[in-house]
């Protein structure tokens, strides 16, 4: 788990690199957004090479594991828990963590909700283990819409979620530290929007989605946003997002919401399968 925290915190994933080094050969030479741009790629170049966070925010921790009907996930949170004070300890998180009530910082990364750990049972044998690190930043411009939505004249179809889908892109732009990764939830209740939506960004960002009206929106909105003009960090360009990964679940009659969680840049997530031996298996990105 040590190991896991150290490479989330300071390696980016070969599928969101590539991404992110398409965008700087798209972006017009000399320009702010391309300067933007050779920076991220140096920042990522450097965190890895010094195995230091990527950026300063090493974000909320969210553990994602599956595994099989009598797995000990208490033994499995409690060394979790043990490896967040360890890898804070070494400077592979930074001090993030705060008392939400007095503000004080112990300094540990550890507390009420911090981690957070998600389980699933599945009937495999294997168990796999994916991190995300999700900084402040881009989780504040992160939105939930419910539909129908009069400003946005946004009804309850695909079209409406386009233009909320989008109208997040125009809320975030200079925030965030874009470009960013949209993952959206149409449909579930207020909770399981937002967790759904998170859930989509640990997708691969090449995949493709299953269904063939969910890819034609994600296709449409990537191309749309990077029209925009907004660009890296707002700064103009050409590479506003680098992503959009959307997936529909149940609602009652009564409800629709989009949610729209926002990644950015420093897309810090990994994931291992563990052996027989509780040793890291394979990487899973």
């Amino acid at each position: 788990m040590l190991e896991l925290v150290r490479r989330t915190s300071v390696e980016i994933p070969d599928d969101v690199q590539r991404v992110i080094l398409a965008g700087l050969e798209r972006e017009k030479k000399g320009t702010i957004a391309e300067s933007a741009m050779k920076i991220i790629d140096r920042n990522i170049q450097m965190a890895r090479e010094k195995s230091q966070p990527i950026c300063q925010d090493t974000g909320s921790i969210l553990f994602y594991v599956e595994c099989p009907v009598g797995f000990d996930q208490i033994t499995f949170e409690e060394t979790s828990r043990n490896a967040v004070r360890e890898a804070t300890r070494k400077g592979y998180l930074r001090q993030n963590s705060v008392d939400s009530i007095t503000g004080r910082n112990d300094g540990t990364n550890v507390g009420p909700g911090s981690p957070t750990i998600h389980f699933h049972q599945h009937r495999s044998s294997e168990v796999s283990v994916r991190l995300m690190l999700k900084g402040g930043g881009c989780e504040n411009v992160g939105v939930q819409y419910s539909l129908p939505n009069e400003k946005l004249q946004a009804d309850r179809d695909l079209k409406g979620c386009r233009k909320a889908i989008l109208d997040t892109v125009l809320q975030a732009q200079g925030k965030g530290c874009g470009p960013g990764v949209l993952g959206v939830c149409i449909g579930g209740d207020r909770a399981t929007g937002y967790e759904h939506s998170k859930l989509q960004l640990l997708r691969k960002l090449d995949d493709r989605n299953t269904n063939p009206e969910l890819d034609g929106l994600e296709q449409e909105i990537l191309q749309t946003a990077n029209e925009l003009g907004i660009g890296p960090m707002g700064f103009g360009g050409k590479t506003t997002l680098l992503g959009v990964k959307i997936c529909a679940v149940n609602r009652v009659p009564a409800s629709y919401f989009v949610s729209v969680s926002y990644m950015c840049w420093a897309f810090r997530r990994q994931g291992v399968t563990l052996n027989d031996k509780d040793e890291i298996g394979t990487w899973l990105y």
